[in-house]
C-alpha cells in the first residue's frame, strides 16, 4: 500500500464508499480511513437494521388488514435473526472485498487533517494529489437533560442492535428515529410512550404527524405530545423520566432528538476550520476557500438521509475526478457535477404506522419561498387500489402545485405502503414535469397509483 493518492476519504460509510467509487471509475487511485466498519451507521446500526426490525410487522399488520387471512404471530427470535443477518451480524467482511474488488485501499483507524491534502492514521501520514474527501457522518445528540447522560440512554445504535426487547421504553424525540421506533418497539411487544417537545415529524406536513400519532395510539403506543422532559434517572434496573406532569417509569429510555456532526476530532482546525460543527459546501461538495477539501454527506448537514448522500458522492466522485483532468466544471443546476436536489426535491419515507413518503416542499415552505400555489389534498381510501389493498384502507395524499408554471413543487402520501408511490413523485417534481404532461401518465387499473388520476382530477376541478 502507498502513502500517497489521488484521493484521500475519511469515513467508510456508503457515502465515503461511492466518493471513493466514482473516483476510481474516474482514473484517480483513493484509499479509505475508517476507524470502525466499513459500511458505516446505515449498514449496522440505522436503515438496514431499523428496516428489518420493521419491515415484519408491517407484513404482519397489513395481513391481518385484509379479510380472509387469519392468525398469524410474530417470531421474536427470527425477528432479531433476521435483522442480524441485514447487519452480517456486525461484521464487515463482505464490504472489504468489495473494497478490494473496486480498487480501492482501506486503512484502518482515526484519521485526522494534519495539513493541507495530508492525513495522519496513528503514526502514517497519508497525502493527497489531488483530494480530502471527509464523510465522516454524524453521532446522536444527548440533549443536556438533568441525569440523562448517567442514566445510560439508549441511542438509534441499541435500539436498532439490540438482543432483547425491554418490557417497557420511554423514547423522548418526537422526528424520525423516535416515530420508526416507537413503531418497531410497540410492534415487537413493549410498552412504549413517546415523549415529544412538540409535535411528532416536524418539517412534514402537519397532517403527516398527525396520522402517525394517531397509528401510534392505535398499536397501544402512549403519545405525549408538547410535553419536555424535565430530569431522567436510573434506579436499578428501570429509569425514571420526569415530565412536566409526574414521571413515567421504564425498562429503558431511548434518547432520538437529532444528530451532530462527527466532526470534532478530525483536524478541522489545522486548515481553519471549526471543529464539531457541519462543514459549509458549495453544490460540488466543495469546500469554499479551497481547492481540494470536500465534505459529503452527513457531516455537511445539508440532507441527513443515506441517499441523498449517496447522491452528494456521486456527484463528488465525478468532479473530483474531472477537476483532476483539468476540466471546466459546470456548477449550473442539475448538471453532472452538482447536487442541486438537496434543495427541494429531497425524497424521503418514515416507516413508521403509518407509513410517510414526500419528496419537495410542504406547503407552508412554499409559501415561504414566495410561490403562489394550490394545495390538493385526497383521501387515498377513496382510491379502488387502496381498498383492494387493505379493508378499511385510511391514507391521505397532498400535491403542492405551482399555480405560475404548472409544475409540481412537493408531494405527501401518508397510508401503508405509501413507500412504494414515492418515486414517480420525485420524478415529477425533480423533472418538474409539466401538469399537462401528468395527465398523459395513465396510472393502471386498480392499483394505488390512481390516486395520481384522483390528485390531478381535483386540481383541474379547482384551477377551473
Amino acid at each position: 500500500m502507498s502513502d500517497e493518492y489521488d484521493l484521500i476519504v475519511l469515513g467508510g460509510g456508503p457515502v465515503g464508499e461511492n466518493v471513493a467509487d466514482r473516483a476510481v471509475q474516474g482514473g484517480l487511485t483513493a484509499v479509505i480511513v475508517e476507524s470502525e466498519l466499513v459500511g458505516g451507521e446505515c449498514s449496522y446500526w440505522a436503515c438496514m437494521p431499523s428496516k428489518a426490525l420493521l419491515r415484519p410487522i408491517q407484513a404482519l399488520r397489513a395481513a391481518q388488514h385484509v379479510k380472509g387471512v387469519s392468525g398469524g404471530t410474530l417470531s421474536l427470535a427470527d425477528v432479531l435473526a433476521r435483522r442480524d443477518s441485514f447487519t452480517s451480524h456486525w461484521k464487515d467482511d463482505g464490504q472489504v472485498d468489495w473494497l478490494n474488488g473496486a480498487g480501492i485501499d482501506l486503512v484502518r483507524g482515526h484519521g485526522r487533517l494534519t495539513g493541507e491534502r495530508e492525513v495522519t492514521v496513528g503514526g502514517r501520514v497519508l497525502r493527497a494529489r489531488q483530494a480530502v474527501a471527509i464523510s465522516t457522518g454524524t453521532d446522536a445528540t444527548i440533549p443536556g437533560i438533568p441525569g440523562l447522560a448517567d442514566a445510560k440512554p439508549w441511542t438509534s445504535r441499541e435500539a436498532t442492535s439490540a438482543d432483547h426487547v425491554p418490557e417497557s421504553l420511554a423514547i423522548i424525540g418526537g422526528g424520525v428515529v423516535a416515530a420508526e421506533m416507537a413503531t418497531a418497539y410497540a410492534g415487537l411487544g413493549a410498552s412504549v410512550t413517546l415523549i415529544a417537545r412538540s409535535g411528532l415529524l416536524g418539517g412534514l406536513e402537519p397532517f403527516a404527524g398527525e396520522r402517525v400519532a394517531e397509528g401510534l395510539r392505535g398499536m397501544g403506543v402512549d403519545v405525549r405530545l408538547n410535553t419536555a422532559t424535565c430530569a431522567v434517572r436510573r434506579e436499578g434496573d428501570h429509569v425514571v423520566v420526569t415530565v412536566g406532569d409526574g414521571e413515567i417509569t421504564a425498562s429503558e429510555v431511548l434518547v432520538a432528538t437529532g444528530r451532530t456532526p462527527r466532526s470534532g476530532d478530525i483536524g478541522l482546525e489545522t486548515v481553519g476550520l471549526e471543529p464539531g460543527r457541519y462543514i459549509e459546501v458549495d453544490d460540488t461538495l466543495r469546500v469554499p476557500g479551497s481547492d481540494w477539501l470536500y465534505a459529503v454527506g452527513d457531516v455537511n448537514g445539508r440532507v441527513l438521509l443515506t441517499h441523498q448522500g449517496k447522491y452528494q458522492a456521486r456527484a463528488a466522485g465525478d468532479v473530483i475526478a474531472a477537476r483532476s483532468r483539468g476540466e471546466v466544471v459546470a456548477d449550473q443546476p442539475w448538471g453532472r457535477h452538482v447536487a442541486t436536489a438537496d434543495h427541494a426535491a429531497v425524497p424521503q419515507v418514515v416507516f413508521s404506522e403509518p407509513e410517510v413518503a414526500s419528496v419537495g416542499v410542504t406547503a407552508d415552505a412554499a409559501r415561504a419561498a414566495g410561490h403562489e400555489i394550490e394545495v390538493i389534498d385526497y383521501d387515498l381510501g377513496w382510491v379502488a387500489g387502496s381498498s383492494l389493498h387493505a379493508d378499511g384502507y385510511q391514507g391521505q395524499a397532498r400535491m403542492i402545485v405551482d399555480t405560475e408554471r404548472e409544475v409540481l413543487l412537493g408531494v405527501t402520501f401518508v397510508g401503508a405502503d405509501v413507500a412504494e408511490l414515492l418515486q414517480a413523485a420525485t420524478i415529477a417534481v425533480t423533472g418538474e414535469v409539466p401538469i399537462s404532461r401528468l395527465w398523459h401518465a395513465v396510472p393502471a387499473y386498480p392499483t394505488m397509483n390512481e390516486v395520481w388520476l384522483r390528485l390531478l382530477e381535483a386540481y383541474g376541478r379547482q384551477s377551473a
